[in-house]
């Protein structure tokens, strides 16, 4: 499973951190963070990014935003050693704009999304991520709304064969998906351990490979808390938020969410237009942002050594122009959505 960063690290106020956020000093330095501003981490997590932003300038304060309430109550430590430079908020990071406005401030300086499920929903059993141990097959960020139980056991085989595939990029998807249809009719999946126990039986694990269930997971994962979604939402929304000379910064750790990140900054720099060139009159909008990252950002061996599930981040980062906000772009959404998704409402059964 791909997670956010994981190690013994410390330095958290308030104890130790259960979690070290991947490329830390190249996302500050991407950030500007010392040059003083107000800055949102809207993915909270652990406070690894929060806290070292906090300690790259005493002028610096920052909205973390988190929709796991575990993360939220777990930062009360950090909120207390900043001393009201920080502001923490139960809430998505595809409202960033709107959580900022509500905190008093109509721009603000940059905006850090590390994208993903974190490493301590990874490590915490009973959340149901992970297919290591037997937990309950839940997998909500916000501890709301449907299930990953709710979706094997609801879901049309079709459905779950284009979460497989489309989200969590297997191969066999079709295969698992009607394997699942078929094992509900004699028992309700409950557990991670049932989900992962039966992909195994289909899916050969690779000698030093991937575990058989971590692309059937992730797809599910991303499904359940419409991570890409949230993603375009967010990317939008930092574009509307961010003052002239204000700086976007977005880690990643899987193909999906890179192509989105990088397809955004391509059309938003004026790498990529947004229109059609079969329009000959049609005038391409000015750049909202500038490109300040040459290509992804990828982690040295040292950190990959030190952190395993670093290994895959990618960092990408841009700067805003002084061009208004453009409507959001609809080719973004079409690729946080699965195929003939609007079809398939009340396909479930």
């Amino acid at each position: 499973m791909m997670g956010r960063g994981d190690g013994p690290g410390a330095g958290a106020a308030g104890g130790p951190t259960r979690h070290v956020p991947v490329l830390l000093e190249e996302v500050c330095t991407a950030l500007d963070a010392k040059q003083g501003g107000t800055y949102v981490d809207g993915t909270f997590g652990a406070g690894g990014y929060t806290r070292a932003i906090l300690d790259a300038d005493p002028r610096n304060s920052v909205i973390g935003i988190d929709r796991d309430p575990d993360a939220i109550a777990g930062g009360a430590g950090l909120v207390a050693w900043a001393k009201q430079r920080l502001t923490l908020v139960h809430g998505r990071f595809g409202q960033l704009d709107d959580i900022a406005r509500a905190e008093g401030h109509e721009s603000i300086d940059g905006v850090v999304l590390d994208i993903g499920v974190s490493s301590m929903q990874l490590d915490e059993v009973e959340r149901g991520f992970s297919f290591r141990g037997s937990g309950p097959l839940d997998m909500r960020m916000e501890r709301a709304g449907p299930s990953a139980a709710d979706l094997v056991n609801e879901a049309s085989e079709a459905e779950l064969a284009d979460i497989f595939y489309h989200y969590g990029e297997e191969r066999r998807a079709r295969a698992v998906a009607r394997a699942i249809v078929e094992a509900r009719r004699r028992e309700t999946f409950e557990t991670t351990k049932q989900l992962a126990d039966l992909v195994a039986s289909l899916i050969r694990q690779e000698p030093s490979g991937i575990h058989p269930a971590t692309r059937v997971f992730q797809g599910l994962r991303i499904a359940v808390n419409d991570e890409l979604g949230e993603l375009v939402r967010a990317l939008h929304a930092a574009e509307r938020i961010l003052r002239p000379g204000g700086r976007l910064v977005v880690v990643t750790f899987h193909s999906l969410e890179d192509r989105i990140v990088k397809q955004f900054f391509a059309v938003r720099t004026g790498r990529s237009p947004s229109g059609s060139r079969h329009l000959p009159g049609l005038v391409a909008p000015k750049p909202t942002f500038e490109t300040i990252t040459r290509g992804p950002v990828t982690p040295g061996e040292e950190e990959i050594a030190r952190n395993p599930r670093a290994r895959s981040a990618k960092l990408r980062g841009g700067l805003r122009t002084e061009t208004p906000a453009q409507e959001p772009l609809s080719a973004l959404t079409m690729l946080a959505e699965l195929p003939r998704t609007a079809e398939k409402r009340g396909g479930r059964r």
